[in-house]
């Protein structure tokens, strides 16, 4: 693990395993409620935080794509060696069922080419989530793609998570995860759109459109807490912005904090959106 810039006596630290396996479970979500603090597990499962400063006890929220969530009570002062067992959530999706129609491709989402001015980039376990909207109200059948335009500079041979989600949460914010695997790609360059192929996931599309994420992830022993920011080096890949719509689709989450909206707008009256598009079969 890197050099911890707190104290040692008031920091968490534990590995997350699947209850059944005792493999690890990476990318996993780890939040203190009342602190609103958290990290983010690697690759083999391991995390670590600062301890508590606001409260003498709180709640080690564990979530993650796949599984059920997990509370654990904390105490002030050094909490090492956790080991936190997550026991897996069984989802049942239904098929879409296509009786006299046939397929046609459709392109939800930003169509621009050309990103705006400006950068998106997050910490790890952070997410910007785009809202392919159903603009025309076609008949929608299974995601095609998703594709995300990474932009030229930072890192962007590095890998993220792909995340779908129904908008079914509160102000109709990103909630019910629609894409239920664990899909982690990388581009090969950036300055361009990059497309992942999701036909094999049967994502049955939302009538009203959903949402497409990006999380930023990490490998290898470079994972950090969203509260050690003193030391923190932004790396990773840097998504676009595009300003295609009077309307905010985009809303951006934090551990700990949870899902925001992103308001911004240019002179022109233009919203700040993630530049994200996707493909969905068009029933005709």
């Amino acid at each position: 693990m890197p050099a911890l810039s707190w104290a040692q006596e008031n920091r968490i630290t534990g590995r997350v395993v699947d209850a059944k396996t005792k493999d690890p479970v990476p990318f996993a979500s780890i939040g203190l409620r009342e602190e609103g603090t958290g990290a983010l597990t690697n690759e083999y499962g391991y995390f670590q935080l600062a301890g508590l400063e606001k409260t003498s006890q709180d709640s080690l929220i564990v979530m993650t794509l796949g599984y059920g969530t997990s509370a654990t009570l904390i105490k002030r002062g050094s909490t090492e060696d956790l080991i936190i067992e997550l026991k897996k959530r069984v989802v049942v999706l239904d098929n879409v069922v296509v009786k006299g129609g046939k397929l046609k491709n459709l392109e939800l989402g930003s169509k621009s080419n050309s990103p705006g001015e400006g950068m998106i980039q997050g910490l790890p376990g952070s997410q910007y989530a785009f809202f392919v909207k159903n603009d025309k109200q076609k008949r929608l059948g299974n995601v095609r793609t998703v594709s995300f335009y990474i932009g030229e500079n930072g890192f962007p041979r590095e890998p993220f998570r792909v995340r779908i989600y129904k908008a079914d949460g509160n102000y109709n914010a990103p909630n019910t995860d629609l894409l239920t695997e664990n899909v982690v790609v990388s581009a090969s360059r950036g300055g361009e759109w990059y497309t992942i192929d999701l036909s094999t996931y049967n994502i049955a599309a939302p009538e009203e459109g959903f949402f497409v994420a990006m999380e930023w992830i990490v490998g290898g022993d470079k994972f950090y807490t969203t509260n050690f920011m003193d030391n923190y080096t932004p790396y990773g890949q840097i998504m676009r912005p595009t300003f295609e719509y009077k309307e905010s689709r985009t809303w951006s989450y934090t551990i700990g904090k949870g899902w925001n909206l992103l308001t911004l707008a240019n002179g022109q009256g233009r919203r700040y959106n993630a530049m994200i598009k996707a493909e969905v079969d068009m029933i005709k």
